[in-house]
């Protein structure tokens, strides 16, 4: 999909989740997951580093905020999903916050798109956020983007995801949020745990 948008030629190779291929083994053997990308016979997994990798390779038109603050931003964004309790809270009160950043700061307004009227790479950047945020959502039981807190970017949701580019590369919904399920128990294992003085 970011492929596509970008003008790269690329070979897509469809893979089975179940009876995962050689070849899925052989470029991904610690993770064993989609989506890979082999460029020049070295593997990337993990779709944010995979946009990372395409962002560096072809810089002609951007995917992710260039600016390293915006970058990190973003990837801060997700720390609510990380964490619970208080550095849940926190975490939370960041991803708002850039919201309505988002929202205000974006020029989004009434337009369809970042750009106007068709698709663009600022959508693209912010992409994210229509996908893997709204299913984050799920998984923690909140929602972030609601017509009421923030119309613009609800409104942008339904016009990105409706966009066939999109909806035919995107995983469905409920897969995503079993993925993200998965992965928020992995991080809470992961977690600091908080230190009780006795």
């Amino acid at each position: 999909m970011m492929e596509d948008l970008k003008g790269v030629a690329y070979e897509y190779v469809g893979e089975d989740l179940v009876k995962k291929s050689k070849l899925l083994l052989q470029y991904n053997p610690v993770h064993k997951k989609v989506p890979v990308l082999v460029h020049k016979g070295k593997a990337i997994a993990e779709s944010m580093v995979i946009l990372e990798y395409i962002d560096g390779t072809w810089p002609e038109t951007p995917l992710l905020p260039q600016d390293t603050h915006q970058r990190s931003n973003t990837m801060h964004m997700m720390n609510f999903f990380r964490y619970d309790g208080e550095l849940q809270e926190g975490a939370m009160k960041e991803t708002w916050e850039t919201l309505r950043i988002i929202e205000k700061e974006s020029g989004l307004g009434e337009k369809k798109f970042m750009g106007g009227s068709t698709i663009g790479l600022a959508d693209l950047a912010l992409g994210w956020i229509a996908h893997t945020l709204v299913a984050m959502e799920d998984v923690i039981g909140v929602k972030f983007i609601t017509a009421e807190a923030f119309p613009f970017l609800h409104s942008w949701v339904d016009n990105f995801l409706k966009i066939p580019t999109i909806k035919n590369n995107l995983p469905p919904h409920e897969l995503a949020v079993k993925y993200f399920t998965e992965k928020r128990d992995m991080f809470l294992a992961m977690a600091p745990q908080p230190f009780h003085h006795h």
